[in-house]
């Protein structure tokens, strides 16, 4: 079965462990991702993150970049194996090259410091999705709120603030452009602002459904319905915090049979097509059942004991981002 990934964190990870004077490479590691395992799990596509927490950077930008520089050099050096993506005949072209594709994202629109011609920059550079935010109120929107309590972060529902006026201008422009909007992290209002002031398709591109883990990092049967209606995608997340309601003292796992409650949810309210993958591999911790990519047919397995057809579990392991990214990529 063929993989497409909407979200890894893996480029930053590679980064943080080079800064620690680690000899690590996109070839092979022990993170969650590298290329040898996503050849085994049959991987098409990756998407793979740029991400940078505001609060840690002080020049998020030139952050960035490095970043990007990082991504460049290691898929240069492994050209043979995977492809950079700047359009969908991208795709295609290195399918039949026999290359696993790798599109490069970002996770935290603040990154652009709200200058909409950094923002064209990174397109040029070859950025094709981002998020508007991360956890941080930014020059483009509100996340969903953060509450601190006894050392605990708790999310809760931002219903108030979506949208900045730059923030609308952003969107407008991603959407001119061919850049996807990713609202994963985005504050409920400002998913609503997203349906308001756009008009093609859209992802989130690592979050799950709201009634099966009430984490507001997840969507709402409405949003979940609006985006199936705007022909969006929203990827599972493999992170435990996501897919469960944990009771106090209980210990977190990452589990598949929660994987598959959240699939069939979403295709019971939005239908097998708003549904795709989004892993967040190394941008997530705790215990995995399914901790690399070569552990998909685990997925794969369950989905059919489940009684998922073949061609669903194919829309959901990459027909469906391939529908999207065909339709905007350009």
């Amino acid at each position: 079965m063929n993989v497409a990934d909407m979200h890894c964190d893996t480029i930053a990870e590679l980064y943080y462990r080079r800064q620690e004077g680690k000899d690590y490479s996109i070839l092979k590691n022990d993170c969650h991702i590298d290329l040898e395992r996503m050849k085994k799990g049959n991987y098409c596509l990756q998407n793979f993150a740029l991400f940078t927490e505001l609060t840690k950077h002080e020049r998020p930008f030139e952050y960035c970049m490095k970043l990007l520089d990082l991504f460049y050099t290691e898929l240069e050096e492994y050209g043979d194996l995977i492809g950079i993506v700047k359009t969908y005949e991208d795709i295609e072209k290195n399918r039949i090259e026999g290359r696993m594709s790798a599109m490069l994202t970002i996770e935290e629109g603040g990154v652009c410091q709200g200058e909409i011609a950094f923002l064209r920059n990174f397109y040029r550079l070859g950025v094709r999705m981002m998020t508007l935010t991360w956890n941080h109120i930014n020059e483009l929107a509100y996340p969903n709120r953060i509450r601190i309590e006894k050392e605990e972060a708790f999310f809760e529902p931002e219903t108030e603030h979506g949208l900045t006026e730059t923030g609308i201008v952003f969107a407008e422009e991603m959407e001119r452009l061919g850049m996807i909007i990713d609202v994963s992290h985005l504050s409920d209002a400002g998913i609503y602002d997203i349906f308001r002031y756009t008009k093609k398709p859209f992802v989130a591109s690592h979050s799950n459904a709201r009634t099966i883990a009430s984490n507001p990092r997840n969507l709402t049967d409405e949003m979940i319905r609006l985006l199936a209606e705007r022909g969006g995608v929203t990827g599972i997340n493999f992170c435990a915090d996501f897919l469960h309601d944990w009771k106090k003292g209980e210990q977190s796992l990452s589990r598949i049979e929660d994987m598959v409650s959240h699939i069939k949810h979403l295709k019971q309210i939005g239908g097998i097509g708003c549904i795709g993958l989004g892993s967040d591999f190394d941008g997530i911790g705790g215990e995995l059942e399914m901790k690399s990519p070569e552990d998909l047919p685990l997925l794969e397995a369950c989905m059919k004991k489940e009684g998922f057809r073949e061609d669903e579990i194919e829309a959901v392991f990459y027909g469906n981002v391939l529908r999207v990214y065909k339709e905007i990529l350009h």
